[in-house]
């Protein structure tokens, strides 16, 4: 099976819950100096505008190795520009003020180099801040390798799964670079009810569990996605009204070079 791009539409469906933390993240940003501000992993531009408004006077970048999310990030207009490559790679023509990512780096491996090499795309008295899921232990999450595992042995293996460490490894590797903020949150999440399926399928479908699906043929996929399905409304019981309470981790940090 070939890797599928990343699907605008899909992955906005849950628009509003997944914006609050990349909100959450900005407002955790002090003053920067000269430069521009990079947005790492820019996906659909979701947080563009957000971007715009607090650095209204300030060049805006969105970076993503996704053409589909960047077409849709263009089209927003909250960046000056926008570049289609690899944000574990990527180089800026001169350091910037502020690199931004939010719900990206965790598909990145080697995170002991990574963010020391971000931190160094950074000007003087720059920052450098970052939102990641940390869900993975979570049934939402471990479900999904656990029944591709028993069912078609070694395919869930062969995938990249979204990966962090844990807050002390981030404390170690950043603290000596800069002053360091670094917390967690666990949001409570109200999904909506879905015509078919559970809720929580639908919202890691588009993301965690999408380079897995990749994996299966259609028959496999529904296969899966039912017994999925089964097993979140026994970990997420739906309400009434089919709506989903969905607690879920996230880390952040911001690192300051000055």
């Amino acid at each position: 099976m070939t890797s599928t791009d990343w699907d605008p539409d899909h992955y906005g469906r849950f628009g509003d819950v997944r914006l609050r933390p990349a909100l959450d993240l900005l407002a955790r940003i002090g003053g920067l100096p000269e430069g521009d501000v990079v947005d790492l992993g820019c996906g659909s531009g979701s947080v563009g505008a957000a971007l715009a408004r607090r650095f209204p006077d300030r060049r805006r970048i969105g970076v993503d190795s996704s053409r589909a999310m960047l077409a849709k990030a263009e089209a927003t207009g909250a960046y000056d520009a926008v570049v289609e490559a690899d944000i574990a790679t990527w180089e800026p023509e001169r350091p910037v003020a502020l690199l931004y990512s939010n719900a990206a780096l965790q598909w990145l491996g080697g995170h002991e180099s990574l963010m020391p090499a971000l931190a160094r795309r950074l000007a003087p008295g720059g920052i450098l801040a970052v939102q990641m899921p940390r869900q993975n232990r979570a049934p939402s999450h471990r479900i999904w390798n656990d029944l591709v595992q028993d069912h078609f042995p070694g395919r869930a293996a062969q995938v990249a799964r979204p990966e962090t460490v844990d807050p002390i490894e981030y404390h170690r590797i950043l603290a000596p670079l800069g002053r360091l903020d670094l917390w967690e949150t666990e949001y409570f999440q109200i999904l909506p009810a879905a015509e078919t399926g559970h809720p929580v399928r639908h919202f890691t479908s588009s993301t965690f569990a999408r380079p897995i699906l990749d994996r299966l043929d259609e028959g496999e996929r529904v296969m899966i996605e039912k017994l999925y399905d089964e097993a979140m409304t026994a970990a997420y019981p739906p309400a009434a009204d089919g709506t989903v309470l969905f607690p879920f981790r996230r880390m952040f940090f911001t690192l300051d070079i000055g």
